[in-house]
Order: structure tokens, then sequence, then C-alpha cells
């Protein structure tokens, strides 16, 4: 049994699919204790992979992205029998990872490393897309895991004001190597 907070349709408010439509698979839990995670990942009802596969569904019927997320997805043991079931039902899947725990993913298995505490050198290197998180500072101990990456995007914690000036003022001083990420479903007020 999967352990979730909440399924919803909604759209990508950030990263390099903001904009798209997508069903949201927040599982519950994490292994990190970030001071500023904004993110209700609480425990809320436990699911089978079917039954996840089937609320999906029923979520966002032709919606063809579902985004595994968190709270850390990749904790949850069952995690990867529910990508290949959503796989297997036509669905393009992303994952959104704080990349503490190694795991082999499909090659069309989207994944979003964001580092916080630590970070697995494997989910690192499989990073499809790396998101850094900027609160009062741009977080560039992870520059170097991250070398093969062409962008990294940076997102102001909160969107706060001055976060967001610290990232779009380093984005603009290294504009081949770093992009602003906002929380745009924030700004519109979706989940």
């Amino acid at each position: 049994m999967l352990q979730l907070a909440e399924i919803f349709y909604s759209i990508q408010g950030e990263g390099t699919h903001t904009g798209k439509p997508a069903v949201f698979v927040r599982l519950a839990g994490c292994n990190l204790s970030c001071d500023f995670c904004d993110t209700d990942y609480s425990l809320k009802f436990f699911a089978s992979v079917e039954e996840v596969v089937e609320r999906v569904r029923e979520a966002g019927a032709d919606c063809s992205i579902v985004v595994l997320t968190g709270g850390e997805p990749l904790a949850q043991r069952e995690t990867l029998e529910l990508i290949h079931a959503l796989r297997r039902s036509g669905k393009r899947v992303h994952i959104e990872s704080n990349g503490t725990f190694a795991v082999d993913l499909p090659s069309d298995v989207w994944l979003c490393v964001s580092p916080k505490e630590r970070l697995d050198p494997k989910m690192a290197a499989r990073a499809d897309e790396v998101k850094l998180i900027v609160d009062g500072r741009v977080p560039d101990e992870w520059f170097a895991a991250f070398a093969k990456q062409p962008t990294i995007l940076l997102q102001p914690e909160g969107n706060k004001p001055a976060n967001v000036a610290l990232a779009l003022d380093y984005a603009k001083t290294h504009p081949n190597r770093f992009r602003l990420s906002l929380q745009t479903h924030k700004f519109i007020g979706v989940p």
C-alpha cells in the first residue's frame, strides 16, 4: 500500500514544464526536515497501486502527465511499481525528488532533483532537471554535483522578494548556466 497526501489535477507551476496540465500524486512522508518546506505531505490515506492509477484517470482522464511528488516520493518501496503501472496506462511520469535515494528509473521518466541536505551522486547524474532553492543565498555547494547539467533552475523560496532578487541577479550574471524558476501556481492561486 502506498501512503498518500493527495491526488489532484492542476498545472505544473514550476520548472521546465511550467504551465503544462498534470495530475499530481503527492506521496506522504519525507526523509528530510527542511525549515522552508511549504508542502503538507502528511499521511491522509492509503491506496494500492491500482487504486492510484484509477484515481489519476478519474482526476484528469485526458491528461498525459503525472507528477509524483511529496515529501519524497522515492522513499516508498512501491513507488517504482506505481511508475511502471502509470507508464503502462499511457501516462508520462515526472518525479520531483530531493535526490537522496538511488533508484533505477526508466529512461522516459522525467526526473527533477532538488537537493537539500544530501544527494546521491547517481541521482545527480540521472537528473533531467535541477532545481536549487534560493533562500537568502544561492546554494552553490551543489554546483559541482551537477557539472554536466547545461541549465540549473534557481527557485526563490516562497517567492519572497529578496529571494527573487537574489536568484534573478545570479541568473543574469550567469546567463548560460542558470534560469529563474518562480512558483507560478502560487501567483495564480491554484494548487
